[in-house]
C-alpha cells in the first residue's frame, strides 16, 4: 500500500478513519477563508485527533489530554486578535476536558471547538469514551456499558455556547461550510463532527451515519433554543441532525474584560521579550 503523506510526513490514520476527512475539512474551510498561517492559533488534544497537529499549518499546541480548551482560552485572552481553534476527540473534550467545555460556554469564549466524535478512545485501541450509547462494548466495557451516552449538543446549548452545529466526516462540503460558519461567528462555537472508527467501532460507521443523518432544512429557525434543543435530543431516536443547529449573539467573555482593551502581546511589558524572559532567568 502506497504511504500517505503531508507535507514529508506519514500519515499514521487508519486508512478510512473519519479523521482523514475531517483534515480535508478544516484545511479547505481555512483557506476559503483566506486564513494565513501565522493569523491562526491551533490547540490541540492528545489522541488520533491531535495527529493532525503535523498536517495543519498554524501556531499549534499539544495541551496535556483534557486541557485543550483551557489552553485555547490563554491563548485568545493573549491575543485576541487571532482566530483560535480547537481541535480534539470526544474523550478529551467531553470526557476529561468536561469541565473546561461546559464553563467555556458559559463564558463564551471566542473560540471554536472541532470535536471527533467516533465514541472510542481510537488511539489507546478502543475503550469507551463519553459519547458511546449504553451498553456498548469495548475493551474498558466488555458487558457493555451502564451510563447514558452525554449529548454533546444538547450540553452545549444548555451551558450557553452561542453557535452550535454538527457534520459528518464522510460529508466533505457541509463539513467545510460548518467550519467556516463557526470561525466566522464570534462567541463560543461547537462544531461536533461523527466521525466513524473503521478499525475499533464497527455500529457507528459510514453506512449507520449514511442511514441516520439529515440536513437541517433551509427553513430551520437557528435563532430559536428550544427548537435547537429538541433537534439536539433526536439522538435518542437514532437520529443526527446536520448543520447549524442554534446561533445567537452575546458578548464574548475577553470583550467583557475592561483591562483587555487591548492584547497583552501589544503592552509595553511584552514589547522587548528579553527583558520579559529576564526576570524569571
Amino acid at each position: 500500500m502506497t504511504e500517505l503523506k503531508f507535507d514529508g510526513y506519514a500519515a499514521t490514520w487508519c486508512p478510512g478513519c473519519g479523521d482523514w476527512g475531517i483534515r480535508v475539512g478544516i484545511k479547505a474551510a481555512l483557506e476559503q477563508l483566506a486564513f494565513d498561517p501565522s493569523q491562526v492559533f491551533l490547540s490541540f488534544d492528545i489522541g488520533c485527533s491531535g495527529n493532525m497537529n503535523d498536517f495543519l499549518n498554524g501556531y499549534a499546541t499539544h495541551g496535556l489530554h483534557g486541557r485543550a480548551i483551557p489552553t485555547a482560552i490563554g491563548m485568545k485572552i493573549a491575543n485576541h486578535k487571532m482566530t483560535t481553534i480547537v481541535i480534539g476527540g470526544d474523550g478529551g473534550i467531553y470526557g476529561e476536558g468536561g469541565n473546561h467545555f461546559l464553563h467555556a460556554c458559559r463564558g463564551n469564549h471566542d473560540i471554536t471547538v472541532i470535536v471527533h466524535d467516533n465514541m472510542v478512545y481510537g488511539l489507546t485501541t478502543g475503550q469507551v469514551a463519553p459519547t458511546a450509547g449504553k451498553g456498548y462494548r469495548s475493551k474498558s466495557t466488555p458487558h457493555g456499558i451502564i451510563e447514558v451516552p452525554v449529548n454533546p449538543l444538547a450540553l452545549a446549548l444548555t451551558q450557553g455556547a452561542t453557535f452550535v452545529s454538527q457534520s459528518f466526516a464522510g460529508d466533505a462540503r457541509t463539513t467545510i461550510d460548518v467550519i467556516k460558519k463557526a470561525v466566522n461567528h464570534k462567541g463560543f462555537s461547537l462544531v461536533n463532527i461523527l466521525q466513524p472508527c473503521v478499525t475499533f467501532n464497527k455500529i457507528n460507521t459510514y453506512q449507520y451515519y449514511l442511514k441516520n443523518t439529515y440536513h437541517l432544512e433551509d427553513s430551520h429557525n437557528r435563532s430559536n433554543l428550544g427548537k435547537a434543543v429538541e433537534k439536539s435530543l433526536e439522538v435518542n431516536a437514532g437520529k443526527f441532525p446536520i448543520g447549524v443547529l442554534y446561533q445567537t449573539e452575546r458578548p464574548s467573555f475577553h470583550e467583557e474584560l475592561e483591562q483587555l482593551d487591548s492584547p497583552l502581546v501589544d503592552r509595553p511589558r511584552f514589547s522587548d521579550f528579553s527583558s520579559f524572559t529576564n526576570e524569571f532567568i
